[in-house]
């Protein structure tokens, strides 16, 4: 009859494996018990394995740093699908700087194209590489009874807030050919 023990008596069990040697093309694995183990290792000789090599460029081979992927900026009401329509955008800022109001104006967008078919307007998300800023104040414009434009509004409630909008807003710019016009 097998009898088991609890762990917590026991005296710990620990083992490591220390680093391949290699000798004549042989690669040794070689298994240590700790001092306080009953455990007996022995060596293991396997063939060394031929893997191809990954070959860094120079200037990312001293690099520690994260990696960061490259999203394109971009606009949803309905997560999942792009915005393909250009807004128009007024920004207004308070006079100390620390809030300020981005009003997006699209005329005929592409959401009404494809709501239908995708789902009904969830938000404003305007996603890149930072992650996504969002709101819920989204209008839409209809006229004679078909809808004609959306109108959103993002608050920007501190410096820093203003701060991640203006990165987004240049990263949206340059890659839809918006240019910032000062009133």
């Amino acid at each position: 009859m097998a009898t088991l023990h609890s762990l917590a008596s026991a005296s710990p069990v620990s083992h490591y494996l220390q680093r391949p040697r290699s000798s004549s093309g042989i690669v040794s694995w070689a298994v240590h018990q700790s001092a306080q183990s009953s455990f007996n290792g022995r060596s293991l000789r396997l063939p060394c394995l031929h893997l191809p090599r990954l070959r860094l460029s120079p200037l990312r081979r001293n690099s520690r740093g994260p990696v960061t992927m490259m999203v394109k900026p971009k606009i949803q009401f309905i997560q999942g699908t792009d915005e393909q329509t250009v807004p128009d955008v007024r920004l207004t800022q308070s006079k100390d700087g620390t809030n300020g109001m981005a009003i997006f104006r699209f005329e005929q967008p592409s959401v009404f194209d494809s709501s239908g078919e995708v789902g009904d307007i969830t938000g404003f998300y305007m996603i890149d590489e930072e992650g996504v800023l969002q709101s819920v104040d989204v209008n839409a414009k209809f006229v004679n009874g078909k809808p004609a434009g959306i109108e959103a509004k993002y608050i920007m409630r501190s410096p820093r807030e203003w701060d991640r909008f203006m990165r987004f807003m240049e990263r949206y710019s340059n890659e839809n050919g918006l240019q910032f016009i000062k009133k």
